[in-house]
């Protein structure tokens, strides 16, 4: 299928999109930047609508959009500013459930067409999860086109009642800067990062995401008590903020676990670099960007085995079941005691790298599900 271009043969302006954002999610924020920059280089205009400070993080108008605020919540006002910015778009991209639900609101009377991503899953219990379910229904049957980052996804939505659920080629862009690991400025960073947490002369595990329940740290806290007996200790040391701060570090202090919480951090890719192994204990992921990280950097990974992290990895990482720190303190436990293995999961994690969309063939899948939704623009 022919891409969109700037100018079509019948004479039509360039296509303009309108790319809705929710703000509180970086993989989704990393993938519309991404998205962005590729198709303002292929003529399209873009408009991002998501708070300042998501500007201000990932600097969509450093890609080429223009950017319009609009506040997380979906308060009348925050809909009101959606519905002006998507007021002359030939399309509107919402990404994740609740920037999809404003969208909704927004283009109601409205003929524009409605793309919508779904990066992960919404996560809510009790009452909140009905209210969660009433929302991805209203979405995904008003949405001319669901795209799913994971099998999974794409199944759900299908459940939900969607017309068309397709699934997402979602690249992960490269690092902006990324020294070579194996050059000596890439080797003496690992050092010095090491040194810096403290972990020298003993393994360094590495988690990234933030402390929320579905994240499985608690999980991890109970794993970590079973390699205490091993010489040398290995430091366990999770990047990321959240609610759960309090309890996991008063369990950290309490059970003297030998476990680090640095909260957010910025270079969370040369932690990750520099460890002995990367660990993924949630209770679901769609696309993990923390096992796409360990998977380029050649850092072997330890994961759960749910959502789309099996499609994700393939036979490229150790895989166990969520819920059991027995087993996956065995998998830690195993790997540190088997370097053939280790460099065996490096290998497969470059080839398996090497499988996953570009950042080109992200933006001519969008593309091409543009080009199917717009063919009858009128002419200006």
């Amino acid at each position: 299928m022919t891409p969109v271009s700037s100018h079509s043969p019948h004479g039509q302006s360039p296509l303009r999109t309108v790319q809705v954002l929710g703000g509180g999610n970086a993989d989704s924020s990393v993938h519309v930047r991404s998205l962005t920059s590729g198709l303002v280089a292929r003529g399209v205009r873009v408009t991002v609508c998501a708070p300042t400070d998501a500007d201000h993080a990932y600097d969509f108008t450093g890609a080429g959009a223009e950017h319009v605020h609009v506040p997380r919540s979906s308060d009348p006002g925050a809909v009101a500013a959606l519905r002006a910015a998507c007021a002359d778009a030939d399309l509107v991209h919402a990404h994740g459930l609740h920037a999809s639900f404003r969208a909704v609101l927004a283009l109601s009377g409205r003929q524009t067409p409605l793309v919508v991503t779904w990066h992960d899953r919404a996560f809510a219990e009790g009452a909140r999860a009905h209210l969660v379910r009433l929302l991805e229904r209203r979405v995904v049957k008003t949405a001319a086109v669901v795209l799913g980052t994971t099998s999974a996804l794409v199944d759900r939505a299908r459940r939900t009642g969607a017309r068309d659920a397709r699934l997402a080629a979602v690249s992960l862009p490269a690092p902006r800067r990324a020294p070579d690991a194996e050059s000596d400025d890439g080797e003496g960073r690992k050092l010095k990062v090491r040194a810096e947490l403290g972990a020298i002369e003993r393994p360094l595990l590495i988690a990234v995401g933030s402390l929320d329940r579905h994240r499985g740290y608690d999980v991890l806290l109970d794993a970590a008590r079973a390699w205490r007996r091993l010489d040398p200790l290995p430091l366990l040391v999770i990047a990321g903020e959240g609610p759960l701060r309090g309890e996991l570090q008063g369990r950290i202090e309490e059970e003297g676990l030998p476990v680090r919480l640095v909260g957010h951090r910025d270079d969370a890719r040369e932690l990750l670099a520099a460890a002995d192994l990367a660990l993924l204990p949630s209770r679901w992921e769609a696309r993990s960007v923390l096992a796409q990280e360990a998977l380029q950097a050649r850092v072997p990974l330890v994961a759960t085995e749910v959502g789309g992290v099996p499609e994700l990895v393939g036979d490229a990482a150790e895989l166990v079941p969520y819920g059991r720190p027995g087993a996956l303190a065995d998998a830690v436990v195993r790997l540190l005691g088997d370097p053939e293995r280790c460099e065996r999961l490096r290998r497969e994690g470059v080839q398996q790298a090497a499988t996953w969309p570009t950042e080109d063939e992200t933006v001519a899948q969008v593309l091409s599900v543009y080009d199917e939704l717009t063919q009858a623009r009128p002419l200006i």
